[in-house]
């Protein structure tokens, strides 16, 4: 048996429960007691005294397969070399606090088992392999130069995933869980970085994604959607996927839709700030997707405020890849600038998002029975600036991960 004790720490346990000073026993693995002073020996003890205690986070959207991406950079890029670099991403990750992640396109099963097998640290994933889109929408990498370029280049672990019609669909479906997606994603709408597509745009038909979801539903799995059209959020809705990924322009009626129907919103807010600030740091982008990143950026922040607002479930995500992979608790500051207070960002980031990938049994709070991943992080919890630079020890069931080695007694 072994047991760690976090002690004298505010914990923040990933309820809506007001952050108090506690100690947290982790024992073989899962939390055991959570409380004021628990006395207890332990093999290990973790001094916390001035800290912030929280279960190991959740980033609902990620990319670990690219970085900052450009057409240039894609280019000269050989084939087999993001793989590597995805462990990088992968680790750094992890050292931000984030243990749970949903790879939204790009990562195959091979990456998936390379963490889950031990041979690379990282967080526990989710993977959707690849976007489902149809021909010319957000997952369609045809260039006007005829060529077929792209964030998720084709392979045997990662099939092409455009498609026409719902027969179509439905085989799609079928060949991404042969492939070994957790998650189905796909692009009601247009969007940013894709060469020809408008995030003005609602893609693909009522009949299309009741394939999808249908044949998504029968292997037992979720959907989640690129939608930032109005029009591509509020089918995608209708349809019974999961999550709204960006939301960007979300009218009265998608906001109402989404309450009825109990949709996550995954709002990727440091998306649009990523690509702006590549641009102005004088990285080349095509102009038509700067010009997109411009256009929606305050349409963004003002459909999730008022989602916010309103009360609809928001889970943490931040479509790392497009920026800085490391960077992902940024995103906390910014949902709390929109109307979140902190505890609810962090709840947006522990409970909902374990909630919105379905593993909430065992993960996203600090309570008995849970699995013990722990995050200590220096200063208080509802001060949110600079998190990432502030994480001093990250645990995964109760064991030390190497990129934050933690002071133990």
């Amino acid at each position: 048996m072994t047991s760690t004790l976090f002690t004298g720490g505010t914990v923040v346990d990933g309820t809506l429960a007001q952050p108090s000073v506690a100690d947290v026993l982790v024992v073989d693995g899962r939390v055991e007691q959570v409380g004021p002073g628990l006395g207890v020996e332990a093999d290990r003890v973790v001094d916390c005294t001035g800290q912030t205690v929280t279960p190991g986070l959740f980033d609902c959207h990620v990319h670990v397969m690219f970085e900052q991406p450009s057409m240039v950079r894609i280019l000269q890029t050989p084939f087999s070399l993001p793989f590597f670099e995805a462990a990088g991403r992968l680790r750094r990750t992890l050292a931000t606090g984030i243990t749970w992640v949903r790879d939204a396109g790009g990562a195959d099963l091979g990456v998936a088992e390379a963490v889950r097998r031990g041979l690379t640290p990282g967080p526990r994933m989710q993977i959707a392999i690849n976007l489902i889109s149809q021909t010319g929408g957000h997952g369609d990498d045809w260039q006007l130069c005829g060529a077929h370029v792209g964030l998720m280049p084709e392979h045997p672990g990662c099939p092409s995933a455009v498609v026409d019609g719902p027969v179509e669909m439905r085989k799609k479906v079928r060949e991404l869980i042969r492939a070994g997606a957790d998650v189905l994603k796909v692009a009601t709408s247009g969007g940013v970085l894709s060469p020809r597509s408008n995030p003005l745009h609602g893609h693909l038909r009522d009949d299309e994604i009741d394939a999808l979801v249908s044949e998504a539903s029968a292997a037992g799995l979720h959907v989640m959607a690129h939608a930032q059209a109005t029009d591509g959020i509020k089918a995608a809705v209708r349809g019974g996927i999961r999550s709204i990924e960006h939301g960007i322009y979300l009218d009265d009626e998608a906001i109402e839709m989404m309450l009825d129907r109990g949709t996550w919103l995954v709002p990727t807010l440091l998306a649009p700030r990523a690509v702006l600030a590549q641009a102005d740091a004088g990285i080349p982008l095509p102009d038509a997707v700067v010009a997109k990143a411009r256009m929606v950026s305050e349409a963004h922040d003002d459909s999730v405020r008022r989602a916010i607002e309103a009360g609809v479930k928001v889970a943490m995500g931040t479509d790392s890849g497009v920026g800085e992979h490391g960077t992902n608790l940024d995103e906390l500051a910014i949902m709390r600038d929109l109307g979140m207070s902190e505890i609810e960002a962090w709840h947006a980031t522990t409970r909902v998002a374990a909630e919105l990938l379905g593993v909430e049994e065992d993960y996203g709070t600090l309570e008995p029975g849970k699995v013990g991943d722990v995050v200590v992080l220096d200063g208080a919890y509802d001060d949110l600036a600079g998190l990432g630079d502030r994480v001093r020890s990250v645990w995964l069931a109760g064991e030390p991960t190497p990129e934050r080695e933690p002071v133990v007694t």
